[in-house]
């Protein structure tokens, strides 16, 4: 599954678009790695995405979109905190 689509379905970004910009302005990294919007998210994949005011790192534990409509936990938080910057992104 894209990882744009991912952020929305998991509810860790409210809209796609949202998620898209935010993967183009490099917020968002799979396995460490800076993630395009297109990027293929796997489970076991960790995610790092930069908010303007808070640093969030999961595990993704399903990728499969039927799961997560279905309400299954879709990421495990391994780090959640806030952060202050000056630029957004």
């Amino acid at each position: 599954m894209r990882v744009d689509k991912f952020l929305k379905l998991a509810r860790i970004v409210k809209r796609r678009t949202v998620a898209q910009e935010m993967a183009e302005a490099g917020a968002v990294r799979v396995s460490g790695r800076v993630a395009k919007p297109s990027t293929e998210v796997r489970a076991g994949d960790q995610l790092e995405v930069d908010f303007p005011s808070r640093f969030l790192r999961v595990k993704v534990l399903t990728a499969d979109e039927g799961e997560i409509k279905r309400k299954a936990a879709a990421f495990e938080v391994l780090e959640d905190r806030k952060v202050s910057r000056e630029e957004p992104w």
